[in-house]
């Protein structure tokens, strides 16, 4: 059975995790549509993995609980797994095998007709290493194999943990031109985990910002562009410590000091405000060296938002 579309085909409610004193997922509550990718986006350890190995069945949760396609899914459920397909926490194969080898395991297990390795070998780009060993391959062969092992069946959902890793930046436009094409033209739905915001704001149509172990925050791309602030970056020659205070005086309470420049001062939420910002300063006698109104970046907001570098 097709899931309709706009029907959930991903819930959690309350989902939680805990290993002895750590709590891994706390409290998790998502709903993810038919045909959605939905981008899963935390810095490392930030409780992503251990949400897809809920999502999959391979752990157990502490509270909480799943359902894909409609169906609960516990430890030891097997009743949805030939729709769904998968890549956790790294790419894995049997080395002594081709990549013919791999595929044709999967195949079978799964029961794709014949065609399906044929085919995957294809769309992931693997022709010329067909019959070369898994064990042979390159960091990012091995994912483009997890990835056709993944795809082989026609799964009507994909749940990869970080797929672009080890890719080089042309298959990670292949990836993320692939995963589009099933998304729009198949209604697969993908929930994808990376904690690399840039490829998650060029492909989700949704993003979830875990942290911690809870979700901050959840939002589409158009919004989370929308969020990143506006400030203006200020040079002075000389003495960034004076200018700072000429602004507080000024009634510009909320300024930053640049982290990887010293020298560079940020005034949020004043893009529109950057000719007062100069008349403070060269009036008070300060050599203007640079005025650049401008958005933070992507990268920029989600660190603040989870506070610290990932």
């Amino acid at each position: 059975m097709t899931a309709a579309p706009d029907m959930t085909v991903i819930s959690t409610r309350a989902l939680t995790k805990r290993y002895h004193d750590v709590l891994a997922v706390d409290g998790l509550a998502l709903d993810v549509r038919r045909g959605e990718i939905y981008g899963f986006l935390g810095r490392n350890g930030a409780g992503k993995t251990t949400t897809i190995r809920m999502l999959l069945g391979l752990i157990r949760p502490t509270g909480g609980e799943v359902s894909v396609l409609g169906r609960r899914i516990v430890p030891g459920e097997t009743g949805v797994f030939g729709r769904i397909g998968f890549l956790v926490e790294s790419a894995a194969a049997y080395p002594n095998l081709t990549v013919r080898e791999n595929l044709e395991i999967q195949r079978r297990l799964t029961g794709a007709p014949g065609a399906a390795v044929a085919q995957a070998i294809g769309t992931l780009r693997l022709d010329e290493y067909a019959d070369r060993l898994a064990g042979k391959l390159s960091l990012g062969n091995k994912q483009r194999l997890s990835l056709a092992r993944a795809i082989l069946h026609k799964p009507d959902v994909l749940m990869l943990d970080e797929p672009a890793n080890a890719l080089d930046p042309a298959g990670i436009v292949e990836i993320r031109d692939l995963l589009r094409t099933l998304a729009d033209e198949q209604g697969v739905t993908v929930f994808m985990s990376s904690h690399i915001l840039g490829e998650v704001a060029h492909l989700a149509d949704r993003i979830g910002i875990i942290n911690d172990g809870r979700l901050l925050e959840e939002l589409d791309r158009e919004e989370l562009q929308a969020k990143a602030r506006a400030y203006v970056e200020v040079r002075v020659s000389g003495d960034p410590a004076r200018a700072e205070s000429l602004l507080r005086d000024a009634g510009f309470a909320h300024i930053e000091r640049d982290p990887d420049d010293p020298a560079a001062l940020r005034v949020p939420e004043s893009a529109d405000r950057a000719a007062e910002i100069a008349r403070v300063l060269v009036g008070a006698g300060l050599e203007l060296t640079g005025l650049t109104p401008t958005h933070e970046d992507l990268e920029t907001y989600f660190l603040r938002l989870t506070g610290g570098v990932g």
